[in-house]
């Protein structure tokens, strides 16, 4: 990740609900983490108001761009 990519990632929230920011999703994605469920796990992620329904399409995406499935197991995502 290129320097600028941190401080921004440092400063984009991650998940709104939770107040987490998006350095810790990335955080968790780097450290081996290839789901939604492990990320929240490891993270806090998902368990706000709207129950993941914001996160989960970032998370997915992150997890794209890194060739990693990543879906939410037996759920579809919220379009």
């Amino acid at each position: 990740m290129k320097p600028d990519d941190k401080i921004m990632a440092n400063l984009k929230p991650g998940c709104i609900c939770m107040g987490i920011k998006l350095h810790r999703i990335l955080e968790a994605i780097d450290g081996g983490a290839a789901s939604f469920e492990e990320i929240a796990r490891l993270t806090g992620i998902g368990k706000g108001d709207c129950g993941g329904k914001r996160c989960a399409r970032k998370v997915e995406d992150l997890l794209r761009e890194r060739g990693l499935t990543g879906s939410r197991k037996n759920e579809e995502l919220p379009a």
